[in-house]
């Protein structure tokens, strides 16, 4: 280490785990203990809680592995970074931080190690496969995975959709369930889109250390036609799942968000190009990658 270097601060610390994007966690294990509700009418809160602790776990593990790798590559230095991509910055202001970022990352893993290794032996093996590729998602996202467009294409929302959500409802009822998994379609398709838009500003560092994500292969325009089709594919899921009877009529709610996803599609289409004119459809990005899973989550619980 440089005896140059800055000390590590607070927020140095804190940084890596880019705390402010935990909140989609919440988000989607709530939509879990929803199918949970739906299936068996009841919700053991201590087990959501321990749930719960697992994912943010998860998430943190996954935020601070890619920062920490990120900075060992020497992406920090290149990207162009946004509020929403090119990670926080921090290891770079803070060489110091980059083994505590190693660290945490490991810590936060075995954390959802341990949690997913309770809930094998409270409510059974069927869980363990989940588990286990949930954490492998984790441990090669970074190093791995973004060299290879489609598996990082849909890795994120494996992540969040299928394993927080069919995990939860899992962990909360011990056995898997139709309506767990159509409710897991939303977070699987937005959380995709989540960090399919997040790349766009990135295309040109991402290149430079040898990732190939889907707006290198075939270009921010054309990927934005992708970020359109699985907005579509995500109220298609709610409707479709109430239609197949796995969703209750209350899951519709979901559907509120229609007109945020329409400005966020057409602007991610007409702005591919145009990075700081992106940025607002990354917020409504967001934003519906937060709420929809929300809106679903109340319908399940009203029905």
């Amino acid at each position: 280490m440089n005896t140059s270097d800055p000390p590590a601060t607070p927020k140095g610390l804190l940084g890596p785990m880019r705390l402010p994007f935990l909140v989609l966690t919440p988000a989607c294990v709530l939509l879990g203990i929803g199918a949970g509700f739906y299936q068996s009418g009841r919700v053991d809160l201590l087990q959501a809680v321990i749930v719960l602790i697992g994912a943010v776990a998860a998430h943190i593990s996954v935020n601070t592995l890619n920062e920490y790798f990120d900075f060992r590559s020497g992406l920090d230095l290149r990207t162009q970074r946004t509020p929403f991509s090119g990670g926080s910055g921090t290891l770079a202001a803070q060489p110091a931080t980059a083994p505590t970022a190693l660290a945490t990352g490991l810590v936060a893993m075995a954390i959802t190690g341990v949690v997913g290794l309770y809930f094998v032996l409270v409510r059974g093996t069927a869980l363990l496969p989940l588990g286990l590729a949930g954490i492998l998602i984790i441990a090669v996202y970074t190093v791995w995975l973004t060299r290879y467009p489609l598996l990082c294409l849909i890795a994120p929302g494996l992540g969040f959709g299928t394993f927080i959500v069919m995990g939860t409802g899992f962990a909360l009822t011990g056995q898997y369930s139709w309506t767990a998994f159509v409710a897991s379609l939303v977070p699987f398709f937005l959380v995709n889109n989540l960090l399919l838009l997040n790349q766009f500003p990135d295309v040109e560092a991402d290149r430079s250390i040898g990732r190939n994500t889907l707006p290198i292969v075939i270009g921010r325009r054309p990927s934005s036609w992708i970020y359109i089709a699985f907005l579509v594919l995500t109220y298609t899921s709610i409707v479709g799942g109430v239609l197949a009877n796995q969703l209750p009529a209350w899951a519709l709610l979901g559907l509120l968000t229609v007109p945020l996803a329409v400005r966020a599609g057409t602007g991610a289409c007409r702005r591919a190009d145009d990075i700081p004119n992106l940025i607002p459809f990354m917020v409504q990005n967001v934003l519906l990658n937060i709420v929809t899973p929300v809106l679903v989550s109340v319908g399940l619980f009203l029905s």
